[in-house]
């Protein structure tokens, strides 16, 4: 158990899997693979109503009859009733390619030429197939389709290039097809009776009479690669559609036998006058592994930046507001320019920031770009690129390395490769001034790459990372260097994986934390400042407390983590790993158990081993109850299978008291109270009138100094030097147990190794610290005298 559980993947929309359609009542609906999980589209809007649970391995095939789903997955076959499974065919000894509705019967081929037959009507008595039928040996198959008007008959396709006919009541071979001496790899019927189209891995479509064993016309893809998909129009239009291997969907006019559009993707329309498609609408995610990832608009939204050249925004409760960020026109300059629409859209962004503040007002969004020597903003409030592009010294261009937004969404901070770092307004996209160290050998702010830049919430601070290890401070505003460190290389720092914690006010390193056994990938710190969080490519996510300077918990996963973002809520953590396209949401257990201490749920230094989040909730598809109707539709019987759901996060009330909070007793005016952790009255004991005026005497310390950290350390010196604690002691005594454990907890700061103890002044603050204890043990006399508890005193 830890502070962290797996909740599930956003950011999956399909795999390479073939989908399956089906039409309930008014309404169709797509089923698509991902991964290990389906999921279930409404067409009418490409609404996501269901998604099922986790299989053990990668689903290969898919089928649906009404609100069933038949899933293969290596040797074996899941049968779903909507998102409950119930049933596993396992009759097969290799792995399912194929699956086909084929009337009340599923049929499913392995890759070793096993063909079996399953009736699902009655399906809890019977889990074993009704017939089976072995192809020839050098027969392998590689698809399966039931011409129309062909009774109780299947054509079975090939690697080798034949296609056989077969009669699967009588488990007979009719007809054997000769083929076109290239693997087939689709066919589908058309509206024309005994005319089928056939898609072959040499790209070349086949329109083929089966009765007769003609072919009657044959098209071929332009881009190489295999035909995966074809599809003939049912609404009395000549137009054949075929898909590509390589992404691209081509129209086909079957009486002109010739092109009638290329370069499709996603869901169109046909219902133009000439017979072109438009896009009607499209569901998408990242096409290649997430970057850089941020949360967004209190948590409910991800920023997400892939290696893909896409900039998305996904959404934490609903699929339907994810979308990808708009270039401006890239299909059509893609066309125009006779491009791919990848090789227009900008370079992968390397590092972004972002400003809530501003979102009505202008621009809230800056990315870097690999290799490239200017920055862009972007406006969330239209998901698309702002007008100005931010070029720091344009006489002398160099890539832009990193990017801040300053607290106020007025700024935006860039460093750039040579060391450059360089103030711009959000609003006009002029440049607001440099940010140069004069003591440096040049007129930079860095002698090499700027790595890193950091503003504080009040706009006076601005801190600096150079690639050689050096750290600095700057004046936001007068942009002058206010302190630096040199802490050398940070292929170093990399090299010992230790993280240092830095304090840019008493400009010391304040904590190091050391545990990772790789290079860290990311990190980020929690809303409230009290935990860091740290990835590394060992596969480790760790929890730091910052204020007890230690591991709180820890994780390790198969995947490596490459970033990391935490809500600011502190309720989600979302991730993105090596080689995964979608972005991983975690739950803070904290914040939904009833437990009131984070060791009751945290591991600690120990890592415990987790699985990644899958598509489906933690909790399971199974939990959910999809019974009621959709809204847009009520009349529709049979649509009420699925149901549009949001995968909301568990247990959203969180720790709801059992009664209102009482407010509490008012003292009299007369006694004095002290503050407690419970909220109770504590009442002050009465004591001598010495020392109530010693009480008063610290009480008037305290006022006249302030409450600040360092009055602990002040008091403790100055009771050391006049070798007399009762004022530390009375000092002591008037702190709540909060504020004195934090004061004890500040003490323990953690320098490097390479300074000399007799500079370090918190060891001498310890120092006088057990001094104290020396002297003002309590009950030291009765532990003296007691050999029990002796030994509990050495083991102290």
């Amino acid at each position: 158990m830890g502070i962290f559980e797996p909740f599930r993947a956003i950011g999956y929309t399909t795999s390479s899997v073939p989908f399956s359609v089906q039409r309930l009542g008014t309404e169709t609906f797509v089923t698509v693979s991902v991964g290990k999980a389906f999921q279930i589209y409404n067409c009418a809007k490409l609404s996501l109503v269901l998604v099922g649970p986790q299989l053990p391995k990668k689903i290969r095939a898919l089928a649906s009859y009404r609100d069933y789903t038949f899933a293969a997955y290596g040797n074996d076959i899941a049968v779903f009733k909507r998102a409950h499974q119930v049933a596993t065919w396992s009759s097969h000894n290799a792995k399912v390619n194929s699956l086909l509705l084929f009337g009340e019967h599923i049929l499913s081929v392995d890759i070793e030429g096993n063909l079996f037959i399953w009736a699902f009507k009655g399906i809890d008595q019977n889990l074993s197939p009704v017939g089976h039928i072995t192809l020839e040996s050098n027969f392998s198959p590689s698809c399966i389709m039931h011409p129309d008007t062909y009774l109780n008959k299947v054509i079975i396709g090939s690697q080798e290039g034949p296609l056989q006919l077969w009669n699967i009541s009588t488990k007979k071979k009719l007809y054997e097809f000769k083929g076109w001496k290239s693997s087939i790899c689709s066919f589908v019927s058309s509206p024309a009776l005994d005319v089928v189209a056939v898609g072959c891995a040499d790209g070349k479509i086949h329109v083929h009479n089966i009765r007769y064993d003609e072919e009657l016309v044959t098209f071929a893809h332009s881009t190489r690669g295999a035909v995966t998909a074809l599809s003939f129009s049912t609404d009395g239009q000549p137009l054949l559609a075929s898909g590509g291997s390589s992404g691209v969907i081509s129209i086909w006019n079957l009486e002109k036998r010739r092109l009638q559009s290329g370069e499709l993707k996603l869901m169109w329309i046909f219902d133009t006058s000439d017979g072109d498609p438009r896009l009607l609408r499209f569901r998408s995610g990242h096409s290649a592994p997430p970057q850089c990832i941020r949360f967004y608009a209190n948590g409910r939204h991800i920023l997400s930046a892939g290696q893909d050249r896409a900039f998305r925004l996904f959404s934490v409760i609903q699929d339907q507001q994810s979308r990808e960020l708009s270039q401006r026109h890239v299909s059509k300059r893609a066309k125009k320019m006779r491009m791919k629409e990848e090789e227009i859209k900008l370079k992968p962004v390397i590092a972004f920031d972002c400003a809530e503040i501003r979102e009505r007002d202008w621009c809230n969004v800056v990315t870097c770009h690999m290799d490239t020597a200017q920055a862009y903003v972007w406006r969330l409030q239209n998901f698309v690129l702002g007008e100005h592009i931010l070029k720091p010294r344009p006489e002398n261009p160099s890539p832009v390395k990193a990017c801040a937004i300053s607290a106020c969404g007025n700024f935006a901070i860039l460093g750039t490769a040579d060391g450059w770092i360089e103030r711009f307004n959000l609003q006009s996209g002029m440049s607001r001034g440099s940010y140069v160290d004069m003591s440096a050998r040049r007129s930079f702010a860095h002698d090499g790459e700027v790595v890193g830049i950091a503003c504080d919430s009040t706009n006076t601070l601005m801190i600096s990372a150079g690639y050689h290890g050096d750290i600095k401070v700057w004046n936001f505003k007068g942009r002058d260097v206010k302190s630096r460190w040199e802490i050398g290389s940070f292929g170093v720092v990399a090299d010992d994986l230790i993280i240092r914690l830095f304090d840019v006010v008493a400009s010391r390193i304040v904590r190091r934390f050391e545990g990772h056994t790789d290079r860290v990938t990311d990190m980020c710190f929690s809303e409230d400042g009290k935990w860091l969080l740290s990835s590394s490519m060992d596969g480790s996510l760790r929890v730091w407390d910052v204020i007890l300077a230690r591991q709180i918990d820890a994780l390790h996963v198969d995947v490596s983590i490459t970033a990391l973002s935490l809500s600011p809520n502190m309720d989600v953590l979302a991730t993105a790993h090596v080689d995964q396209n979608g972005v991983y949401l975690w739950v803070n257990q904290s914040m939904f158990s009833g437990a009131s201490k984070v060791d009751s749920y945290a591991s600690g230094k120990e890592v415990v081993s987790v699985k990644l989040p899958s598509v489906s909730s933690t909790k399971g598809s199974q939990d959910e109850d999809f019974d009621e109707p959709i809204a847009e539709n009520p009349q529709s019987k049979d649509a009420s299978a699925f149901t549009t759901r949001d995968l909301q996060i568990p247990d959203l009330e969180r720790n709801k008291p059992i009664e209102p909070p009482k407010k509490p007793e008012r003292a009299p005016f007369f006694l004095p109270s002290v503050p407690s952790l419970s909220g109770d009255i504590l009442f002050k004991p009465s004591g001598s009138a010495e020392e109530e005026a010693k009480g008063d005497e610290v009480e008037d310390t305290r006022i006249k100094s302030g409450l600040a950290p360092s009055q602990f350390v002040q008091l403790l010196h100055s009771s050391a030097e006049m070798k007399n604690f009762s004022a530390f002691t009375d000092y002591i005594k008037s702190l709540s147990p909060s504020t004195l454990d934090m004061e004890l907890r500040m003490l323990q700061i953690v320098d490097d190794d390479e300074q000399e103890p007799e500079k370090r002044p918190e060891l001498f603050s310890i120092e006088l610290l057990l001094d104290y204890f020396i002297q003002d043990f309590i009950h030291g006399e009765t532990i003296r005298c007691q050999s029990r508890l002796q030994d509990k005193a050495r083991k102290l």
